[in-house]
Parts: C-alpha cells; structure tokens; sequence
C-alpha cells in the first residue's frame, strides 16, 4: 500500500475508534440508564436489554447491536456483493458495539431522573460521535442499512424510510419504558441528527457531484445499483478538444460521497471528479417538494 494510502487508513481508523468511543460515552452515561431507546439499533437494544433485565437475564446492549448489525450486513452482502461497504461496516460496528460495553460499568451517570438533560446531552454526544466515524467514510452499522434495503425494494425516499423506522422503535419503547420517556427519546434522536448534520456537511445537507470519465457507463451504473442513488447524464463539449463527451451529476446525502469517489477511483483514477456542496435537495431519495418548501 503507498504511504498516502496507509496515512489515509490509519487516520480513518483513528476517527471511527474516537467517534465510536464518544458515541459510548453519550449512550452509556444519559441514553441507556435513562431509558431512552432514540432509535437506531441501539434503541432496539435499549429495550430488549431491559425486558431481559426484568426476567433476571443480563443481555448487553454492545453485544447485541454486533449481533443484529452482522445479520443485516451478512444480507447485505449476499444480495449486492457490495464486499466494500461491508468491509467499512464491520469495523466500526465492532469497535462501536465493544465500546458501548467495556464503558457502561466505568462510566458515571451524571444525570439521574432528569430526562430533558438525559436526551440532549445524550444526543448532542452521541450525534459528535457518529459524525466523526462518518468523516471517516465509515459508519457504526445500525437502521440505515434497514432503509437501504427497504428502499431498494420499495423505491420509497430513504429520509422518510428512517423517520418510520426510527419513529416504530421510538414507540416500541413506550411499554418497556413510558410514553414520557419514548417523547424524550423523540428529542434525542432529533438532536443527534442535527450534530451529525452539522459536523459532516455544516449547515448543509446534500452534495452535488460531477464525474467526466470515459468510463461514464460503468460508473453511472455503480451509482445506481451499488451506491443506489439516481444518476444523470448531462451532454457537454471540451472546448479544448472540441469533442463531445457526458457528465454524470449525483446528488448525495450526507455519509454518500467517501464511496461515490471510491467507485470513481476504482473504475477511472483519471476522472474528474467534481463535488459542491448545495443548500437544499427535494425529489425521490430526498425531502419531497411540497407547497410549503
């Protein structure tokens, strides 16, 4: 491997271990002592870890989100043979799931029967720490790849699918916990998705990309069928070169564009490849247009 390729992995490595501990650090001291399932398959966790508490069974919540994430990526991989998005999964799944663990019997719980507190700071913690693995091009595993594969098959927008998937286990939680705490866990679900939103893009929330290749056809069907993100081709001329030749514009959500440049880098290293950074997206995949946008 070149040493730019080695610098690059270990620093990659280095930010899913840091956000995958800050992650822990917001779960294990606010969320989980304080009942707060906010989604994602941590929230899953959160609430069978307290049935099986109930019945004198210990089940922690790390172990079980390793667990459920293997299973998913497990399908994953044999209906895409997407071998590098699993890759990228299973270490900050794992590093994320052992951290959530090894950290809940050492850490204090600072705040006890405060659940305002509890869900903002717990989703202000756990949100930074996400956000750092995601500026790594990695990712903690969790109900996004649920929504993948919902919308692979349904075609339905991939915010809309995590609002309803993250909302059913928010309400899972109401008679393991109470519809008090499930409110809460509302508000901490919201806050970390505005500190991931925040941390990787800023204010923004989308990005526009721009590839000229030779190899237009074969990247164009990476995007859709790996990437599963729409994918249009715009005709333009080199004025230099006086020759035709298209550009493919994709707009990407916010975890998107580390694998679209790995797809351009794996099937054109010459490509241009040009991404900006746009203020709002609405259509299929994204917020839908509506009269009050």
């Amino acid at each position: 491997m070149p040493r730019g390729g080695i610098r690059t992995a270990v620093r990659d490595a280095a930010l899913i271990v840091f956000g995958s501990f800050v992650y822990a650090v917001g779960i294990d001291c606010f969320e989980i002592p304080n009942g707060l399932a906010a989604g994602g398959l941590t929230g899953v966790a959160t609430i069978t870890s307290a049935l099986a508490a109930n019945a004198g069974i210990t089940l922690p919540v790390g172990i079980q989100t390793i667990a459920m994430n293997a299973v998913l990526l497990g399908y994953v991989y044999a209906t895409t043979h997407d071998g590098g998005y699993v890759t990228q999964s299973i270490f900050g799944m794992i590093v994320s799931g052992l951290f959530t663990d090894l950290l809940a019997p050492v850490l204090p719980v600072p705040v006890h029967n405060d659940l305002l507190l509890s869900a903002i700071w717990g989703g202000v913690i756990a949100g930074a720490g996400i956000g750092i693995v995601f500026l790594s091009g990695g990712n903690t595993g969790g109900t996004d790849i649920v929504c993948q594969l919902i919308a692979r098959r349904t075609g339905m927008p991939l915010g809309t699918l995590a609002i309803i998937v993250d909302g059913a286990i928010v309400a899972a939680s109401i008679p393991v916990f109470s519809l008090t705490n499930a409110l809460y866990a509302g508000v901490a679900m919201y806050i970390s998705g505005r500190v991931i939103d925040a941390i990787v893009d800023g204010p923004l929330t989308a990005r526009v990309a721009f590839v000229i290749s030779s190899e237009h056809d074969r990247i164009g069907n990476q995007i859709l069928y790996t990437l599963g993100r729409g994918c249009t081709e715009l005709q333009a001329r080199g004025l230099w070169s006086g020759s035709s030749r298209p550009v493919l514009m994709c707009v990407l959500g916010r975890t998107e564009t580390h694998r679209l440049k790995e797809i351009v880098a794996g099937i054109d290293p010459d490509a241009v490849v040009i991404v900006t950074e746009v203020h709002e997206a609405f259509g299929e995949g994204f917020t839908q247009i509506g009269s009050g946008s």
